[in-house]
């Protein structure tokens, strides 16, 4: 990132483009994390009606104080729109999410959308993901998972919103996929913070004053130059 670049800046401009996609009537997945901070005032501000989740208490909260109706998760099968920050953005579209210690119910929101779009600064896009990976481990039996999984640190941190706890694998992330296998094998491990390209539509980078759009294709189709250059 060029000097003088405000992260802060760009997380909003590539909230707010992210905003426009909300239309009335949607169901949408809010995400949680600094850059979905700026996406909620962006969103009421649009002035459309939408019904909404939260992966978290705070975006919650944040939602309702600026009048966006949020409902329960359990009352809602199917959402329309996701939308999220991510920690890292790999050019073949795989994400590491999670720094906020919401990641598995960030995986769930994203999986039950039909689409979704993924919001970060242009500190986040990386050619290969790299450690730590957020984890959210079971209490019970925590000194054994630790033992299968290698290189883990457990946070000082509270738990994730359902009591769970938190830490980070700090080994090599090589095969993301392979990764995402063997962390997923382990019985105490709740969720990993490692989300497949697949359930992804795309992502919008903020870079300087401007935003890019970031196309997440499968592998072998052709990907956004330089992350959505000329959109």
């Amino acid at each position: 990132m060029e000097a003088g670049h405000d992260l802060d800046n760009e997380k909003r401009l590539a909230a707010e483009a992210a905003a426009q996609l909300a239309a009335e009537g949607m169901v949408l997945g809010l995400g949680t994390g600094s850059t979905v901070a700026h996406l909620l005032p962006a969103i009421a501000a649009r002035g459309v009606a939408v019904r909404c989740v939260s992966t978290s208490p705070r975006t919650e909260d944040a939602a309702r104080k600026l009048g966006i109706e949020v409902e329960a998760f359990d009352r809602l099968d199917l959402l329309d729109l996701a939308i999220d920050g991510a920690d890292q953005i790999a050019a073949d579209g795989w994400l590491v999410k999670g720094g906020g210690a919401a990641h598995t119910r960030e995986k769930i929101v994203a999986g039950a959308a039909e689409r979704f779009v993924v919001i970060a600064d242009s500190s986040k896009p990386t050619e290969r993901l790299a450690a730590p990976v957020p984890l959210e481990l079971h209490r019970f039996g925590l000194a054994a998972t630790l033992r299968e999984l290698g290189p883990v640190e457990v946070r000082d941190a509270p738990p994730s919103p359902d009591g769970g706890v938190i830490a980070d694998y700090t080994g090599e992330v090589g095969d993301p996929a392979e990764l995402a296998e063997r962390l997923a094998a382990v019985p105490g491990v709740v969720q990993h913070g490692l989300f497949p390209a697949a359930m992804v539509s795309e992502a919008y980078i903020g870079r300087g004053d401007s935003v890019q759009r970031m196309a997440i294709t499968p592998p072998g189709a052709a990907a956004d130059a330089e992350y959505g250059r000329g959109q």
